[in-house]
């Protein structure tokens, strides 16, 4: 055996969670990475769906439209953080792959400490900006009150949401996708729990579904960070070690501003979006707001994979294994456009009957129902972009999906949102505003991922 054979193998053995995706099966890596961040990702969703379901059958309307369409203000206020999160995890990716252990330890303290200064920061922004966005988004007047209760108690607890992101993202950079899973499921069991206490129960409301969601999700955070300290290599949380590195800073930030902008800049355009679409009443905000909880489950096996790409392009990037990187994109892409048109035609026959777990109104279901029947055939181009982000994230070139997405899923989203409406005003033409963008930001990461230098990277 050669002896950079015998490096990589002690490298291996050095953690049992940590893995290396620059060997083996290119299709069985992606996909054993890719499956605990699917139970992940599905038991993330479940926080919001279990209040969205309590809230649904134990409180009225205006409380449910209030929970089910907070998607778009949450993202504004965490997207943000959690983009440059994402960032910071190719960069730990990379060095992992080139086999840095100083760059790497260096790189998970970095971004500890962005996540510790960004929860307080996005505490203090959220409190005093959240009467000025509910404001702006056109609240209906007899939903305002629920929501102004949920967004109070979920700001103050976002330092939860941000802190268990960051872990997520350094973990996952070195190969973990199991832990996470793991604590996420103790966190969404105590979240239905305390869902059915506080909200069936106790007849709290919106208050006690926004208690449920940041305990749990607070639990989740904590676990993350006991499992970080008790690594016992290079890869272990040391608190003692959290300090300002300029350098490694400068490589988060290039790598996860471009993210962390688009997130925000894209949470935007939806709040647009839903303003909209809260302008036809509380049951179309119910009824696009069920309809989200289930597109959120039934797009999961294609988001885990754009989530997974990233990490195994960068790693092998980082081991200067180009072919590879390459070809595993490649499956990526593919395998997440089948999955997601598959997806898109069980979602067109059933999605009145999915819309009926979360409303039982026949005028919300009517609403959710043109929704996901106007959007659902063109799935593919949603997988493809999203998968084509992943892998340009995980080449170092984060700029063009900020860009292509900036430009699309924000700029041309609100435009024409707007726009329509003043000359056809009806329900349906909000919902075309999604394939409308998917396909011109597909287009773009078509020319890109051919006109790319798989040996020519940002890193």
């Amino acid at each position: 055996m050669s002896m950079l054979g015998k490096v990589r193998m002690k490298f291996q053995k050095i953690s049992l969670t940590n893995t290396d995706l620059t060997e083996g099966s290119i299709a069985g890596g992606i996909t054993i990475f890719a499956i605990p961040i699917f139970l992940g990702q599905l038991l993330q969703q479940l926080y919001n769906v279990a209040d969205a379901w309590v809230v649904g059958n134990f409180a009225d309307n205006n409380a449910f439209a209030a929970v089910a369409s907070s998607g778009s203000l949450v993202f504004l206020i965490v997207g943000f953080f959690n983009g440059v999160a994402m960032g910071g995890g190719v960069i730990i990716s990379h060095y992992f792959g080139a086999r840095d252990k100083k760059s790497v330890a260096c790189a998970i303290h970095t971004n500890f400490l962005f996540g510790i200064i960004s929860s307080v920061a996005a505490t203090i922004v959220g409190l005093i900006g959240l009467p000025y966005l509910l404001t702006l988004m056109k609240i209906p007047k007899e939903v305002l009150p629920e929501s102004t209760t949920y967004f109070q108690i979920y700001i103050a607890g976002v330092t939860t949401v941000i802190m268990y992101n960051i872990c997520m993202a350094v973990m996952r950079a070195l190969g973990d996708s199991l832990h996470p899973l793991y604590y996420l499921l103790i966190s969404s069991v105590v979240n239905v729990v305390l869902d059915l206490l506080l909200v069936a129960g106790w007849d709290m409301g919106v208050k006690g579904a926004a208690i449920a969601t940041v305990f749990s999700q607070g639990l989740s955070m904590v676990l993350c960070v006991i499992r970080m300290c008790r690594e016992t290599d290079y890869t272990k949380l040391d608190f003692k070690q959290l300090r300002y590195d300029s350098r490694m800073m400068k490589d988060v930030l290039q790598q996860g501003l471009p993210s962390g902008i688009q997130n925000s800049v894209i949470s935007i355009g939806n709040i647009v979006v839903q303003t909209n679409i809260n302008s036809f009443g509380a049951f179309a905000m119910s009824g696009s707001g069920a309809y989200s909880k289930i597109e959120g489950f039934v797009f999961l096996p294609i988001s885990s994979m754009s989530m997974a790409l990233p990490t195994f392009v960068s790693q092998n990037l980082g081991a200067a294994k180009y072919q590879r990187a390459k070809k595993g994109a490649s499956f990526g892409m593919f395998s997440g456009m089948i999955m997601a048109e598959v997806v898109g035609v069980i979602l067109y026959i059933w999605c009145p009957v999915g819309l009926r777990l979360f409303v039982d109104s026949a005028e919300a279901i009517k609403f959710g129902t043109l929704h996901g029947r106007t959007v659902s055939f063109f799935f593919f181009l949603l997988a493809f972009s999203h998968c084509a982000a992943g892998v340009l994230r995980g080449c170092g070139k984060s700029i063009i999906p900020m860009s292509a997405m900036l430009a699309f899923w924000c700029g041309v989203r609100v435009v024409y949102v707007t726009l329509i409406l003043k000359v056809i005003p009806e329900f349906q033409m909000i919902a075309w505003a999604y394939p409308l963008t998917w396909t011109l930001s597909s287009i773009v990461f078509v020319i890109s991922l051919w006109k790319l230098d798989w040996e020519k990277t940002a890193f």
